[in-house]
Formats: C-alpha cells, structure tokens, sequence
C-alpha cells in the first residue's frame, strides 16, 4: 500500500497558502483512506490549525458551512472543499451532535475524536502520511474498528454504528470484534438518531458491493431499532417447494442478485415484507403467502414514510413491489397488458426484480422460471422494436379529438379512451386514427358494430 498520495492540485493550492501564513493543514478522512485503497475520492476535507476566522482571511471566496463547529467552504473556481479547524468535541447531547466544541492546536487531538481508525489519517506533502491509531494496518488487516474505545465513539454518535456496518458492506471489511461488541450493547441508541441520517446510512449500505451485509446489521441488534419489519423476516420460514431459505435470508440473497440501483435495491428489501402478516399454513405443513406483494406493498410505504424517503422513490419502489408476484402471459398481448399495469418506466426494472426473485429462490425452480423470464424479455424487446402502443399518451386518438368529435369531457370520455386502449392493446394494428375516432362514436352511441370495416388483420 503505498503512503504517497498525490494531491489534487486545488488541494496543494489551500495547503501551499495555510503553510505560507504558518498554519497546518492536511487532506483528512475518508479522502485519506480512499487514496489508500487506489480509489477516487468522492471530495477533499481539510484540516487546519487556522481559526474558522484567520481561514476566511487568507481565502477570497469562502462561505460558513458549520462555522459553529469550526468548517468554513473554501471556494476555488466552482469547487468547494471544507476546512475544518482542529477541534475536541465536548459533552454530546442527543447521541449526534457536541454540546459544544473547542479548537485546540493539536492535530492528535482532531484525529482521535474521529469514528474510525481508517477515517482518522492525514496527509500532506511536507509531513507526508500522519496515522496515529493503526489506520494503515487496519486498511491492510480489512478491518473496521473504534479510535480509542468503542463504547466511547458510539456513546458520542450513534450512528456510527451503522456507519461501521455501512463501510463495512462498501470496503468488503469485517468489524473488530469489540467494536462489534459495543454495537450489540449500544444499538437502542439509535432510537435518538433523526429518519434522514438511518436512511442515508441504509441506502449507502444497500447500493454497497455488499448489500446482502445488512445481516450484520441484523446480528449485531442494529435493525431491531431502525428496521424491526427485517427481524420478523429473518424469523420467518417458508417451507415450500419454491424455497429453502427464511423470508429474510432469500430478501438478502435477491439483494446480491440485483443490480446496485437504488429503486431495485429497495425493492429487492420490501418485496416480501408482506409474508409475515399473511402466512398460512395447509393440512401437509406448506406454507403459503397469499396476497403478499400487496401487504409488502402497504408495509414498505409506511417504511419509507417513516424513514423520510422522497415520494417520487416511494411510488416508484410501491409499484414494483405490488406487481412483483405478477406472472404475464407469454404472448405479446400478454406482455403488453403487463407493460401496461406496470408502466413503460418500469417494466424493465421488474424484468430485473424478477429475475433476482427467481435466484434468490430454490435452485430447483431456476431453470424454469428463468426460461419463462428469457420468454417474456425476448417479447418485450420485440414489442419495442415494432412500436406497439403501450399507453394512452401512445394512443393515436388524445382526449381532445374525441371532445372535437362531439365526445363530452367527463368520467365516460376517461372510459372511452380505456375501451380504445384496451383494444390496441390486443392488436395493435388497431391504432389508427379513423379507426379509433369511429370506434368512439359507436361506443358514444352504444352501438354493437361502427361498420367501419376496419378490423384487426
């Protein structure tokens, strides 16, 4: 592992002037240890000797980010890169945030506040690599352990104990056994921690390598607090001839199987959550989840209710998971009429939540449901080559022909316009402008036959 790290040269820019006015300054955190491991660092903290004051002085364009607790944004051209001064956290209040903090001189004192020994090293080209709690070695070791005292970092924020699962499913590191220890005591803190940081912490951990991680989550109580719908999956057995794992076990299997998008991660999370609450058992011992997508679909809105999410990702992961059991018919109406339910933005995305329900599934049903999923794609893709109508807004009539045509506006022209879709949908060939205007008025005039004579070849 190399210890030379080469700058950004923007970086060196905010450096080269703290050093010149006699203040420290190093790269500090995360872009530490992502240069480390060979990898892009997604931005550059800094840390300074300098007051948040003296840091505004040397610097034209700044702005207070969280002057309080000594960062000031440094801007250079349209980048901005936060200078934090050295600092000792006081008495935490609500498990997150400092009562108050002080500036001190000492570089030791900054980094051993710090969560984790991979995230409490700094650089800089003149005093080179500062690690003074075994971040290299526990780079090298792949291991996720406390500065200091475990119990005495998490006591201090407890989200760092999710953060610990969280970088150990994006690094692929295990978690030091003490550390791991003081989540298990430690994790009801987590109760205190604001919806907006556990979900930003799970998402991270969900579009990580290593969804599936989520298990340590699980193990170490962490769930129990911020995700108790998973601990009822995880103790909850399905017994049928399409599984062999828990409901919780297969939800981790399809998250490994699924690519790391958000929406289908998610999905991928909630899609069964429902089989808790609808599990019944026949006279053979079989269990059965009837009706589960639908309770999934209920559950994982108030889950993401509850944990802040957007409305727009809501809708989105609700749909896919209320239409994740739905099986199309494998002819081309079949696939249309399921395109349709779906929707055109999404049918891809349940192409896929299928797929990783099937691998999450008994091998033994994988040959024939993946042969089936082959069917449906190869269907679908032909559909889009051809450009077969697949909604209303593809319909070659819009509401406003039909009201030119004399159709009232109103609840009976939205049924007209479904009876017309409905029939495309069918054949496709029946998406013509003439056709569907006389097809309009026969239905406006409830009449049996419009004698247009154009019917579906």
């Amino acid at each position: 592992m190399g210890m030379r790290i080469r700058l950004p040269e923007k970086v060196r820019t905010i450096l080269g002037q703290l050093a010149a006015h006699g203040y420290e300054g190093y790269a500090v955190g995360g872009c530490v240890r992502d240069s480390l491991l060979g990898r892009m660092p997604n931005d550059w903290d800094i840390t300074t000797s300098a007051s948040p004051t003296q840091v505004k002085e040397l610097f034209s364009h700044t702005f207070d980010t969280g002057i309080e607790h000594g960062t000031v944004t440094v801007l250079l051209g349209t980048e901005g890169f936060e200078v934090t001064t050295y600092r000792i956290d006081g008495e935490y209040a609500d498990s997150r945030h400092p009562r108050e903090v002080r500036f001190t001189s000492s570089l030791r004192e900054d980094l051993r506040r710090r969560d984790f020994t991979i995230n409490a090293m700094a650089y800089s080209e003149s005093a080179g690599l500062v690690d003074l709690f075994g971040g290299v070695q526990d780079l090298e070791r792949g291991v996720i352990r406390c500065v200091g005292e475990a119990e005495e970092r998490f006591g201090e924020d407890a989200l760092r104990m999710l953060r610990a699962v969280r970088f150990s499913a994006q690094l692929g590191f295990e978690i030091e056994e003490r550390t791991a220890a003081a989540i298990q005591k430690l994790a009801p803190a987590l109760k205190r921690i604001s919806a907006e940081r556990v979900q930003a912490e799970l998402v991270k951990l969900l579009e990580s390598p290593h969804p599936d991680w989520l298990r340590k989550a699980w193990e170490t109580g962490i769930t129990a607090v911020v995700l108790p719908e998973f601990d009822r999956m995880m103790e909850q057995p399905q017994n049928n001839a399409h599984h062999i794992h828990s409901v919780g076990e297969h939800t981790l299997e399809t998250l490994r199987q699924i690519p790391a998008d958000k929406v289908l991660r998610l999905t991928m999370l909630i899609h069964d959550m429902g089989k808790t609450e609808c599990v019944t058992q026949d006279e053979k011992g079989i269990y059965h989840f009837r009706g589960h997508a639908a309770y999934s679909a209920s559950i994982g809105k108030k889950v993401m209710k509850r944990l802040k999410f957007d409305n727009e990702t809501t809708a989105r992961v609700s749909r896919l998971v209320a239409n994740h059991s739905l099986y199309p018919e494998a002819t081309p109406e079949g696939v249309r009429r399921s395109v349709r339910q779906i929707g055109e933005d999404l049918f891809p995305l349940f192409l896929e939540v299928k797929k990783a329900d099937v691998l999450g599934q008994s091998p033994a049903v994988w040959q024939a449901k993946l042969a089936y999923l082959d069917q449906i794609r190869r269907l679908y893709e032909e559909i889009l080559v051809r450009g077969d109508c697949l909604s209303l807004k593809r319909l070659a009539v819009t509401g406003n022909d039909l009201i030119r045509d004399g159709a009232k506006p109103g609840p009976e022209l939205g049924k007209i316009l479904e009876t017309l879709l409905d029939e495309v949908l069918e054949c496709p060939e029946k998406n013509e402008k003439e056709y569907l205007m006389a097809r309009s008025r026969c239905l406006r005039n409830q009449e049996n036959s419009c004698g247009s004579g154009k019917c579906c070849i």
